[in-house]
């Protein structure tokens, strides 16, 4: 693992440090009470949050703070985390105790986004803030590009009530599922709108399961909302250069031309 946080960051990583960083506290308590990581993931939680808040404050100058704490809760949460720890395959250097290991332990979001937190920690006491930052960058700037589409951060249970608050559709029901035995259940997630199904979604869960089914839905109703305003916006035009095409009269596929001249004549009656 650390020679693979030296190809991100150019410096050398404190292995002792990094050790510390990968000791979850179930693995420290069946060994005697080791030194474990939630120290170095309560810094590297401060030094992730320093570098996000920087960059999203310099990308984007005109946001109001409510918007920016909102793009942030995009980037800085437990999923997101999680999802770039399973990308570095983090999972496999965790230490875990015997209960967290045959519960699935190395794939838990919470377990990955505390590490990845301890991490960056460690790489910020190892090489310093210029090469946390790097890290940092490394990890999340494709995120950070892209949340400012990401409605109310990741919370998209609240992104997606909100918006049909917004269109009168009511509030979103979930209905959920569950599969497996104890120590490896899998929950299913349906997002119901009104009376439609406009997503679904899975996890280890029942609030990821719930999550990842209203992010579906909250992009399928925007999808939809985009397609109107992209056919109102734009009508059907005649074309000029066509000989067929009689300039006098409204083209049958102007459906916004025909009805204002449909309601002119009405008044003129």
């Amino acid at each position: 693992m650390a020679a693979r946080l030296f190809e991100v960051v150019g410096e050398p990583i404190d292995e002792p440090l990094l050790l510390r960083a990968l000791t979850h506290r179930s693995y420290a308590y069946e060994n005697g009470g080791l030194p474990n990581n939630e120290r170095l993931e309560f810094l590297g939680d401060s030094v992730l949050g320093l570098v996000v808040t920087d960059s999203l404050y310099a990308a984007h100058p005109d946001l109001a703070e409510g918007r920016l704490a909102k793009l942030r809760a995009a980037v800085v949460n437990m999923r997101a985390l999680a999802d770039v720890a399973r990308t570095l395959g983090l999972g496999e250097f965790v230490f875990l105790g015997h209960g967290e290991e045959t519960t699935g332990g190395r794939d838990k979001a919470s377990i990955l986004a505390d590490t990845m937190e301890a991490v960056i920690g460690t790489v910020y006491l190892s090489a310093g803030l210029p090469a946390a930052t790097t890290f940092v960058h490394h990890l999340l700037d494709s995120l950070m590009e892209s949340s400012a589409g990401l409605g109310a951060g990741l919370d998209w249970k609240t992104s997606l009530q909100e918006l049909t608050a917004a269109g009168s559709l009511g509030v979103p029901e979930y209905r959920v599922t569950e599969t497996g035995p104890d120590h490896e259940k899998m929950f299913q997630a349906e997002s119901v709108v009104g009376s439609e199904m406009l997503g679904s979604g899975s996890g280890r869960s029942k609030k990821e399961a719930e999550q990842k089914a209203a992010e579906i839905a909250w992009t399928e109703l925007n999808r939809r909302a985009d397609a109107v305003l992209s056919s109102e916006v734009e009508p059907a035009r005649p074309d000029a250069d066509d000989p067929d095409t009689d300039d006098s009269h409204a083209d049958d596929s102007d459906g916004l031309a025909h009805g204002e001249d449909e309601l002119v004549t009405r008044q003129d009656a």
